[in-house]
């Protein structure tokens, strides 16, 4: 049974959405305010996090900062739709995800559940005639090893942004849509296909000396994106 964090400040929409979880068999944590989610962050063991961004005492965007400190586990942002800078913030600083409120509860579950089998399967769910090592210029990606290297230094990733730059890099010099790059990615139907860009750009930042000027990760303007190789 997965464990997941519903980090909310609403107690009638926690526990709705402790109602749509349990139903498929998760097991629920509740936190009415961002420091209460990271003491029940460190305290259990958590395998996604539904994180509000408005909450007191610590707002979600801070939570997310001070977890992705010490771990990649899956977070969701859940956002009001005037909160469209915050979700792009949340994006940024390392949320895989967002459901923007009121949501339709098929939705919030169809996100739980494609976020669960990304990272539960995180390991071992690459193609089975991979190579263990691809390397593309000074950019070297140990699959075995889930390591990065970049000109010889070691670079951290989420899981997502890794799970991006292995596709691109065992696709080197072929250009695909940004809804192409969610779907086999993401492996679903793109919902959210704004959140690549973002991705993108933060794994620009790990691998590039030169973010605004790449050299291996470019766009291909009015199509989409490129590795090259």
């Amino acid at each position: 049974m997965y464990n997941i964090l519903v980090a909310e400040d609403e107690k009638d929409i926690a526990a709705a959405i402790e109602i749509y979880l349990k139903n498929q068999n998760y097991n629920v944590f509740k936190a009415y305010d961002g420091e209460e989610a990271i003491k029940l962050f460190e305290r259990e063991e958590i395998q996604l996090i539904l994180m509000d961004i408005m909450m007191p005492k610590m707002d979600g965007i801070r939570a997310t900062i001070e977890i992705r400190k010490t771990s990649n586990v899956p977070i969701i942002f859940l956002s009001a739709k005037s909160e469209d800078t915050d979700k792009i913030m949340g994006l940024n600083i390392g949320a895989d995800d967002y459901i923007t409120k009121p949501f339709n509860p098929m939705e919030l579950l169809a996100r739980v559940n494609s976020c669960l089998r990304r990272y539960t399967n995180y390991s071992d769910k690459m193609d089975a005639d991979k190579e263990s090592i691809v390397k593309i210029g000074g950019i070297e990606l140990n699959d075995k090893n889930k390591e990065i290297t970049v000109d010889g230094e070691p670079i951290k990733t989420t899981p997502l942004e890794y799970k991006i730059l292995y596709f691109f890099m065992k696709n080197p010099n072929q250009v695909f849509s940004i809804e192409e790059i969610y779907e086999k990615v993401w492996q679903e139907p793109a919902y959210n296909p704004d959140t690549v860009t973002v991705h993108i750009r933060r794994i620009r930042e790990k691998i590039e000396i030169n973010p605004r000027e790449p050299k291996y990760l470019k766009v291909v303007w009015g199509i989409g994106y490129k590795f090259e190789g």
